[in-house]
């Protein structure tokens, strides 16, 4: 039986190609966006609605605001984020600063190539005035002694 191995050569066999597989899951692009987002200021993610936060949706497993896309054939990924931006940002430099940040940190830890990053602005947050915030803090402070009168 040895001779007939003797006689075939071993170019004749051919193996196959090792193939490499990996998935990356949506939620570890979501977690590098919101990570990169969280080093940029004037920006604040989306916030969950009452019916989320009621039947729990609104967990780790789940962040409002960012959508992914991968293309295997192609080893790249389409990412939308959307946002809530404050007031006077201006909106070109601050969505440019957003893309730059979030492709190259996908990039630089995933190895694919980041081929598109929408933003979408979705609401301006208004910078709450001093006065008001010192007048919700007098009457917050009125009530709780109106409640402590009424216990004596």
């Amino acid at each position: 039986m040895n001779e007939k191995f003797k006689q075939v050569d071993s170019k004749e066999l051919q193996l196959p190609d090792t193939l490499f597989i990996r998935d990356i899951e949506t939620k570890v692009f979501q977690t590098i966006a919101l990570q990169s987002l969280l080093s940029i200021e004037g920006v604040s993610m989306l916030e969950g609605n009452l019916i989320d936060s009621f039947f729990g949706r609104d967990g780790p497993d789940r962040i409002k605001g960012i959508y992914v896309e991968q293309d295997l054939k192609n080893r790249s990924v389409k990412m939308k984020i959307e946002i809530n931006v404050a007031y006077g940002v201006p909106l070109p430099e601050k969505a440019e600063e957003i893309q730059n940040k979030i492709s190259h940190e996908v990039s630089r830890l995933t190895g694919l190539h980041v081929s598109c990053v929408h933003i979408v602005f979705k609401n301006l947050v208004l910078p709450k005035e001093e006065n008001e915030q010192t007048l919700l803090d007098v009457k917050e402070v009125e009530e709780i002694g109106e409640y402590s009168e009424t216990l004596e």
